[in-house]
């Protein structure tokens, strides 16, 4: 089972390797991982994806809960979470083909951001579901390169 683990750490020097070195020390596997400032410069966000059953994500939180650095940690479940993931790619194309590579950005949302004679490169943002369906497509065509962010996630606050 995936779990969506957001951290909040203060801002400062040495905090990422401390967390990545706990995790590999305890032979926790990161899924991804995404590290970025908040409203306040003095913390910063960690959206980290896990896998392993509820024991495992236990001693995660708990090892996490002892580093200094860490303010606050917070475990999403599906339902209460927004989450995004952003792609950039460049995708081959051909006269034949590229009008139907800008008709699969149109329907999925995504958007083109560099145009060359043989390559389109393209950005798109979503769940990790449409984002593996989205590069399923585009692999017939012939994916040259490709970057992804991992999950970045908020809470849904109710009202």
């Amino acid at each position: 089972m995936r779990h969506t683990i957001s951290v909040l750490v203060e801002n400062k020097f040495g905090v990422l390797t401390r967390i990545a070195g706990m995790f590999s020390g305890r032979g926790f596997n990161i899924d991804t991982l995404n590290v970025g400032p908040t409203l306040d410069p003095s913390t910063s966000r960690m959206t980290i994806v896990v896998n392993g059953d509820d024991t495992v994500l236990e001693q995660v939180t708990k090892q996490l809960n002892k580093l200094i650095d860490v303010i606050h940690i917070d475990d999403f479940h599906d339902d209460e979470v927004v989450e995004r993931e952003l792609l950039l790619m460049r995708v081959t194309v051909t006269p034949a083909n590229r009008t139907e590579v800008m008709q699969l950005c149109d329907i999925f949302r995504a958007k083109i951001v560099d145009v060359q004679h043989e390559v389109l490169g393209i950005e798109v943002t979503g769940n990790e579901s449409k984002i593996e369906k989205f590069l399923m497509l585009m692999g017939k065509f012939g994916i040259s390169e490709l970057s992804r962010t991992g999950r970045v996630a908020l809470a849904r606050k109710p009202n």
